[in-house]
């Protein structure tokens, strides 16, 4: 093995002892087990852990989801989140929204910390206040990201975060000679929120990529 497989290897292998790093218990593990049976694809471990991590610090009481799936990053939230904090989560797939109440059921979370909407992230975000959430979780169409991108700039309060997931996607962003659709929005999503003012943002290499930003 030469020393670029050599390095390879070892960087695969600190990747995966990174997102296995917080494991992931019952409650995690079905929901993640009902998104393979609906063809959904949940966050990855590490990226759950580190947006468990964010909703800590903020000490998040108002959260934005958009994408539900069956709860997996839903769950990852709240457990960050205040004990009296609500979790807004948007998806177009009511089916999926009925796994992630299964999922918070199971993790004790009250009915009223949760509000599920189902419908289009554009179409909904619009009504939400202004300036009034902690974090915003973007895990919806990547054809999407933009606008919500905009509509999070919206959403959240000054110190507010950010965080988008597949930020990476499947390692093609950071290879120019990807040119399909979803990798170009999201190279030219995170290129924007580098360069604007708005923003102050990191790109960590957990999951499939999570880009953070705080709101200035």
């Amino acid at each position: 093995m030469d020393t670029d497989a050599r390095a390879l290897v070892a960087f695969r292998n600190s990747w995966e002892y990174s997102e296995a790093y917080v494991a992931e218990d019952s409650v995690l593990t079905d929901a993640r087990s009902r998104a393979e049976e609906v063809g959904c694809i949940p966050i990855q471990p590490g990226a759950g852990a580190t947006l468990r991590l964010l909703a800590a610090v903020l000490v998040a009481g108002h959260v934005v989801e958009i994408g539900t799936g069956t709860g997996v990053s839903g769950v990852w939230l709240l457990r960050g989140m205040r004990s009296d904090g609500i979790l807004t989560s948007v998806d177009i797939e009511a089916e999926h929204q009925r796994y992630a109440r299964e999922a918070f059921a199971a993790e004790g979370i009250a009915p009223s910390r949760t509000r599920l909407i189902t419908g289009r992230a554009l179409e909904v975000l619009p009504r939400l206040a202004d300036a009034t959430y902690d974090l915003v979780l973007i895990d919806g169409a990547k054809d999407e990201y933009p606008e919500c991108v905009e509509q999070a700039a919206r959403l959240l309060r000054v110190g507010g975060v950010l965080a988008l997931d597949s930020s990476l996607w499947h390692d093609k962003v950071a290879d120019p000679a990807q040119r399909d659709p979803e990798t170009v929005t999201i190279r030219g999503v995170l290129n924007s929120l580098r360069d604007d003012e708005r923003w102050l943002p990191a790109l960590l290499p957990v999951g499939d990529g999570l880009l953070t930003a705080v709101r200035l």
